[in-house]
């Protein structure tokens, strides 16, 4: 196994190499430039890992890691412009420096483009990478819907909340174990605990980008801070606030995540003085560290050789301190 680093240079290499210098320009120069903007790669590297972990070389898994960071890209263009965010790691979203019409097109072509990634597999690994790919595609589309439902509503539970973060963002970090552990031939014991590994760290890793949209530095984070605060998302950290306010806290909380001011920032700042009364970040990070146990639970109980168990063990250890 290898650093976390030499996948992310071993893939980044790979997505140099998928030219989107094509015409017309107005279709394809948007996808470069969110291919562009970088990442955690995670998705992709984990698929790397996974073949990896069976015993094959990591190029193998190349075009899976492909197809799941391209789709995950895809899912970033239109959720943009769901959420009418404004940046993207940093750099504008591509529909504000393009267009709505841009974003939408562009993003039909790049999911059309993870898909052709897989053609390089035979014809039985490619049925079922491709079954894959689709029932995770199904899954992340209906916890989008999820999310924008529980926009408009005032009863959401913590349990359906976990529930669309599961699906919109976990089932794909799962997908991409799964798919890499499929290219590497792995048992279906092994295959499917890293799949449930992949889920319950999925779940984890957005729990701390709940916690790092109210706490975390701008600068780093790649996102306005806050952002949930002003789109009165119901997040782990409103659930946990729910739950343990006092009267007078929870009665000016729920007053303020219904209102939209036109200062954001004093907001923000009312929101946050609440999250500290409530000791919401300790509370948060206690939700992050039993999804990440869950994740290490299943592997811990496959048969997978105890030094890759210790690999992904670190991975998910670092991931979980991360500033951004």
């Amino acid at each position: 196994m290898r650093s976390v680093q030499a996948y992310q240079e071993l893939f980044s290499a790979h997505l140099s190499s998928l030219s989107f210098e094509k015409k017309p320009k107005g279709l394809y120069e948007p996808i470069s430039y969110i291919m562009q903007l970088g990442g955690k790669r995670m998705r992709p590297v984990l698929a790397l890992m996974a073949c990896e972990a069976m015993g094959k070389e990591p190029i193998s898994a190349l075009g899976v890691a492909s197809a799941v960071e391209l789709f995950h890209n895809f899912t970033l263009l239109h959720d943009d412009i769901m959420d009418g965010a404004t940046l993207r790691r940093g750099q504008q979203t591509v529909h504000q420096k393009w267009d709505v019409n841009t974003g939408i097109l562009s993003g039909d072509a790049l999911l059309v483009t993870a898909y052709q990634q897989l053609n390089s597999y035979d014809d039985a690994l490619f049925s079922a990478l491709t079954k894959l790919l689709s029932e995770t595609a199904i899954l992340v589309c209906e916890g989008q819907q999820y999310d924008v439902d529980f926009e408009t509503r005032d009863n959401v539970s913590i349990d359906e909340y976990i529930l669309m973060i599961r699906l919109k963002t976990a089932v794909l970090l799962g997908c991409a174990l799964h798919m890499g552990a499929l290219v590497g031939q792995a048992s279906v014991d092994i295959a499917d605990s890293l799949y449930k590994f992949g889920v319950n760290l999925g779940i984890a890793f957005q729990l701390q980008d709940d916690l790092l949209d109210a706490f975390g530095d701008s600068k780093t984070f790649g996102k306005k801070v806050g952002g949930d605060i002003v789109e009165n998302k119901k997040t782990i950290l409103y659930h946990l606030t729910r739950a343990h306010a006092t009267a007078k806290d929870l009665t000016d909380f729920e007053q303020l995540m219904s209102s939209k001011p036109k200062d954001e920032s004093q907001k923000i700042k009312a929101v946050k003085a609440i999250y500290e009364s409530t000791d919401v970040r300790r509370r948060t990070t206690e939700q992050v560290m039993a999804y990440t146990k869950t994740a290490l639970d299943a592997l811990n109980q496959s048969s997978l050789a105890n030094n890759k168990i210790a690999y992904f063990t670190a991975f998910a250890e670092e991931l979980m301190v991360r500033t951004k």
